[in-house]
Formats: structure tokens, sequence, C-alpha cells
């Protein structure tokens, strides 16, 4: 066997860093945008005083800081270091579902929904998506040995964190009653240029996007407007609004516009 061929692995692995890493600066800035938009418009401010939401966002926003680096140090050859943050990564997934859940819980019992979204297709688009999260990210630390397949899963994981901050971007009254619909399509941006990226680099698909954008749509879309729209979702919504004032909001009613200041 040649030096040649035994350096190819790692010149197509090199030739990958820029992409992965130029994307999730991309990714971080579409956050970033996002929320900001949210502040300047005065949508938000930091003086929300639940003491949670403080606390999900730090997490959520910490994440987003450690994508980005794990990228960086990939780029940089620093393995190591890149080894170690990422079973700091591995737990500070359990806080993001945990948190993230227990925002949905308190906004929908509270009756806060937006309201572009349904209560209930709130209450079930949020867990959803972020268990997909977690999916796809568990399985790209299990996958972490195969780095072809790591970084598409953990890339394809991110990707539905952009679904909040899109929401922010986008004209969302304007959208109703298609608002998380079409935000599921902005989602959608960044994995389908991770795979025409794949294309124009190696001229095929890596299996590691099937997986990823079929997880992305099966669970993001198609079980979430099946839960929604069934008997489990009601009776989902009537168990968790139980003794609440979520439980005299209409689960599939949208909330009236908030009023003009």
């Amino acid at each position: 066997m040649s030096m040649a061929t035994l350096a190819a692995p790692r010149i197509a692995q090199v030739r990958g860093e820029p992409f992965f890493l130029w994307s999730a600066v991309a990714m971080a800035a579409v956050i970033v945008a996002g929320f900001s938009l949210q502040l300047a418009m005065g949508r938000s401010s930091f003086a929300a005083s639940p003491t949670m939401v403080h606390a999900h966002a730090i997490v959520f926003m910490g994440w987003v800081a450690i994508y980005v680096t794990q990228n960086a140090l990939v780029a940089g050859e620093s393995m190591a270091l890149h080894r170690r943050l990422g079973w700091i990564a591995a737990g500070w997934i359990v806080a993001m579902v945990v948190l993230g859940c227990a925002v949905t819980l308190a906004m929908v019992r509270g009756g806060r929904v937006p309201f572009f979204f349904t209560p209930l297709q709130f209450l079930v688009f949020d867990p959803v998506s972020l268990l997909s999260f977690a999916g796809l990210t568990v399985a790209a630390v299990v996958l972490r040995r195969q780095t072809d397949w790591h970084r598409r899963l953990h890339y394809c994981g991110m990707s539905i964190l952009l679904g909040p901050a899109f929401g922010r971007l986008l004209p969302m009254p304007f959208l109703i009653p298609w608002a998380y619909e079409l935000t599921f399509v902005a989602v959608m941006i960044f994995p389908l240029i991770g795979v025409i990226a794949d294309l124009r680099s190696t001229g095929r698909v890596h299996p590691a996007w099937g997986w990823g954008i079929g997880t992305i749509v099966l669970a993001t879309l198609v079980l979430v407007e099946i839960v929604t729209y069934s008997p489990i979702g009601l009776a989902l919504y009537d168990a968790v609004t139980a003794g609440s004032a979520g439980a005299s909001v209409a689960p599939l009613a949208y909330p009236p516009f908030p009023p003009h200041p």
C-alpha cells in the first residue's frame, strides 16, 4: 500500500474542516441574530423574573459556544482538548433537555404560549425537538471514533436548535397557520447545505445525512403533526394543564394577538 493511499483519508478529513467550522459559525450567527432581534424589538428583555428562564438561556447559549469551540478545536487539530470538552458537552445535553422541557411546561400551564402557535402544538413540538436533538447528539458521541458520522450527526442535531432563532427572524404572525411548518423548512436549510457540500467534495452523499435528515423530518414534522391532531395530544394537554391557567385555554385555538404598546 502506498503512502498516497494511506494519506487519502486524512486529506479528505482536512478538506472537510473549513466546512464544518464555518457552518458552526453560521449557525451561531443565526441564533445570535434571532435573539438579538427579539431584544432590539422589545419583545424580550433581561428583566424576565423566572430564574428557570435565565438558566435555560445560559445553558442553551452555552451549547452554542461549545459547538463552535469543538469545531474550532478539530480544525486546529487540538484533539485532546476536543475530547475532554466532549465529555462536558455530553453531560450538558441533560441540562438542556430538562430545562427546555421545564420551560415549555411552565409556559403551557401558565397560558403564555406564543400567539402564532396553538398551545397543544407548542407543547408537543418543543420537547420532541429537544429529544430529537439529544438523540442525534448522543448518536454522534457514540460514533465519535467514526469522524465522518460523528460530525454530520452533530451538525444535524445542532440544526434542530435553530428553530427558535428562525422563529424570531421570520415574520411569524403573517405565517399563521403554517408558522411551525415554515420554521421547519428554514431549519432544513443547513442539512441540505451539508448534502450539497458532500456532493461537491466527494460526488456522493454520506449516509449520515440520511439518518440525520430522516430523524428531523420524522420526529419534528411527522410525529409532531400526528400527535398534535390526535386524541393522544388532547389527552396529554389535559394532563399537563390540569389545575393551571392553561386548562382554560383551548388546546388547538390560536391565542389572541398581544395588544399594541
